[in-house]
């Protein structure tokens, strides 16, 4: 009989999975640990996926974690639905075999649409190829500057798509940032000792990481946060097994990580200001547990994809806020989307010193 929840009940236990409350079982302690928790963390702002990190690593700095992405414990790349995610480096060539692959389904419309041939494409991943060999590492400038050398067209969006559908198939991953600059390296040299789990093992490795991480949730999150079939989310929960368990919510048949089932479910008054690209609200399709829908024209303005940063108390979004970065200091503009009184902006005020402190600069008024 699965275990009943509601809402809230739900709403508590899915912070604890995301790593924002203390979870009873685990607590990772580097950016390998929590990366591997997650399975992938959303990164296609590499300003928010540091954050993303920092927020669940609590001490650490920005600079901490830039030395723990060159150290490899994490990379950057294209694992599903088109969009960056920061990957456990061992396990990103299976999953872009497994997940990233299924985006290229509709690159052939989308390369006759920039006027690019398959066969630029398989040029294109030489010429990177071979300009990256022996370790080399180049903006995406230089590899832009590359494939225009060898008379490959990148302008308009042809640049990235090139970029995209090399990185896809497996040759190259984002390498750590130099200065502002993104770098691209080569897959196989910067992981030269990959994981590769059969198809089985990989399915239920994405369930279990994607349910242990947002639980509750059903199989069709797991669908839509992988990008694979609802037949192949359901056969990844069922290799997944005794790890996972069967919850209702309100109604709603979902699975929650086994383990967590002993965890705390009384409301927390807890704050945090998350970035705008985090698991917490772009790990899940329906955000209702954590977002009033009619906040959500203020979180995603003109529904354009691009997410704002949040003040989230006691797991739903309160707020939002902005960061102006500069050399003294970084300042940030804090819009309420309820009721602040006093006591919640010093709360909220003390979370954003604490990003402050993890950008190693003062929080300025």
């Amino acid at each position: 009989m699965p275990v009943r929840l509601t809402g809230a009940e739900a709403l508590a236990l899915r912070m604890t999975s995301l790593l924002l409350r203390p979870h009873p079982h685990a607590r990772p302690g580097s950016v390998a640990g929590v990366v591997e928790w997650f399975g992938a963390m959303q990164a296609q702002d590499a300003a928010s996926g540091l954050w993303s990190l920092g927020v669940r690593l609590p001490g650490r700095t920005q600079a901490d974690v830039r030395a723990a992405l060159e150290r490899r414990e994490a990379l950057r790349t294209w694992p599903m639905r088109g969009t960056v995610h920061l990957v456990p480096s061992r396990d990103a060539h299976w999953m872009l075999a497994v997940t990233g692959v299924r985006t290229l389904a509709a690159a052939a419309t989308r390369r006759a649409q920039l006027g690019l041939t398959e066969a630029d494409a398989r040029r294109a991943a030489d010429v990177l190829g071979d300009a990256l060999t022996g370790g080399g590492r180049l903006t995406r400038a230089q590899c832009l500057a590359a494939l225009n050398a060898a008379g490959i067209d990148t302008g308009g969006q042809r640049g990235y798509h090139l970029l995209w559908h090399t990185a896809v198939h497996g040759i190259t991953c984002i390498a750590p940032h130099i200065g502002s600059e993104q770098t691209f390296t080569l897959l196989d040299e910067w992981v030269p000792d990959p994981h590769h789990p059969d198809r089985d093992e990989a399915l239920g490795l994405l369930a279990l990481r994607y349910v242990r991480s947002h639980g509750p949730v059903t199989r069709h999150d797991l669908a839509r946060w992988t990008g694979l079939t609802v037949t192949d989310a359901t056969r990844g929960i069922a290799v997944a097994g005794d790890a996972l368990a069967a919850v209702d919510v309100d109604g709603t048949p979902a699975v929650v990580d086994a383990a967590l089932l002993d965890a705390p479910r009384e409301p927390v008054d807890d704050v945090h200001t998350l970035p705008g690209f985090d698991e917490y609200l772009l790990g899940f399709k329906d955000r209702t547990l954590m977002l009033d829908p009619a906040h959500a024209a203020a979180v995603v303005p003109g529904g354009n994809g691009v997410f704002q940063s949040t003040v989230v108390r006691g797991g739903r979004v309160v707020g939002t806020w902005k960061r102006t970065v500069g050399k003294a200091g970084v300042t940030v503009a804090v819009h309420p989307l309820t009721t602040f009184d006093t006591a919640l902006r010093s709360r909220v005020d003390s979370a954003l010193a604490d990003y402050a402190r993890f950008l190693g600069l003062p929080l300025r008024p």
